[in-house]
């Protein structure tokens, strides 16, 4: 009972701080990653701050941001006879053309198996020797990791049946695009932890430098998120742009190393195509070609249309870019709910639009 009186009057010291300290004019804070974004519904923080602060979801869900020309690649892939795809449970539902999915396309034969980890894929491959298992791999710098290791448990296991489709992004060149597009109007960034926790602040320097843009690399806890929207407006009080660390028990200045030195291990940095946003030069990961002999891309003949956006209603790429909001949207709520999605947003637990459904209500707007 002390420790929770003992929170809340740390909560509401932060709330006080905050709206002490924000500014009277307007301004538009990101945060960048989808867990934020739930954690933000979830503890009402948007409740808890002044009005003229705007909380906006930036691109930070890897589920919505994956294409869907990606999509319809993993669906062909696990048509094919010979090849079990497998992938993490989100990217089941997400619509790629025509709004078929894994899950869809599974209901008419196509194998698909949803796994926990890399390593789970490596195991099914492990245990069906006769097929060709294929890991749709998705996510960003954190995830990227957990795949070069994967891969190199399978070389030194003798696994010869595995394969990588990687979808993988990197979060730093993303968010230089949105500083770089004239629409998107970004006072300041809520920076991912878990990403930061393998990458380090420098790749985030160039917002500071560069666009004189305030970050803060911030945990997940209500009391986190609050401290790291006090430490932006400190900055923004100051006219100052730095990026700062609030999640220092998890993040070091340096990142992770020995992550990031398995991620340059294994893959090269290309362009990338982001879901909503469009194509970003540098921002994507593909196998080296060193070990192209576990990259789908390479092994397999996979037919699909280039890139294709979403349904032409669908407001997907405004919200992933902060403009728009999902209540804005024509089809939030109406055609396009969680069990039905119509948008990536939508699809993940991770989602702008998902949360807004979930935790403001379908009406919300």
């Amino acid at each position: 009972m002390l420790r929770l009186e003992r929170f809340k009057n740390i909560m509401s010291d932060l709330v006080k701080l905050i709206h002490d300290t924000a500014p009277s004019k307007a301004i538009k804070l990101m945060e960048v990653c989808g867990t934020h974004t739930v954690s933000i519904f979830r503890h009402g923080i948007k409740a808890l701050l002044p009005k003229q602060i705007s909380l906006i979801s930036g691109p930070g869900c890897p589920v919505c941001v994956t294409s869907v020309n990606d999509i319809d690649a993993a669906i062909a892939l696990s048509k094919m006879p010979e090849v079990i795809l497998v992938t993490f449970g989100d990217m089941m539902h997400v619509p790629g053309s025509n709004r078929m999915s894994l899950h869809k396309a599974r209901a008419y034969g196509a194998r698909s198996e949803v796994v926990y980890s890399p390593r789970d894929a490596l195991q099914i491959a492990s245990d069906n020797s006769n097929s060709k298992v294929v890991f749709f791999a998705t996510g960003f710098e954190t995830t990227s990791p957990l795949i070069a290791a994967t891969i190199e448990e399978a070389i030194e296991r003798g696994v010869n049946n595995f394969y990588v489709y990687s979808a993988h992004k990197l979060v730093p060149p993303a968010l230089r695009a949105l500083l770089s597009s004239p629409d998107v109007k970004i006072d300041g960034f809520i920076l991912p932890g878990h990403v930061s926790a393998i990458i380090g602040k420098a790749p985030y320097e160039f917002i500071a430098s560069e666009f004189t843009k305030p970050g803060v690399i911030t945990g997940f806890n209500s009391d986190e998120i609050l401290m790291g929207i006090y430490m932006l407006l400190v900055q923004i009080a100051a006219n100052d742009a730095q990026i700062q660390i609030q999640y220092s028990k998890v993040v070091r200045p340096e990142g992770n190393p020995k992550a990031v030195s398995m991620i340059e291990k294994y893959f090269d940095v290309c362009d990338a195509y982001w879901r909503g946003i469009g194509a970003i030069p540098s921002s994507g990961l593909n196998l080296k070609e060193k070990y192209s002999h576990f990259d789908a891309k390479k092994i397999f003949q996979i037919d699909v249309k280039s890139d294709t956006a979403d349904s032409t209603a669908c407001m997907c790429g405004d919200v992933l870019r902060g403009i728009k909001t999902p209540p804005e949207c024509a089809l939030f709520g109406k055609g396009c709910k969680p069990e039905n999605p119509v948008g990536a947003c939508m699809v993940s637990a991770e989602g702008s639009c998902a949360a807004y459904y979930r935790y403001g209500g379908a009406t919300v707007g």
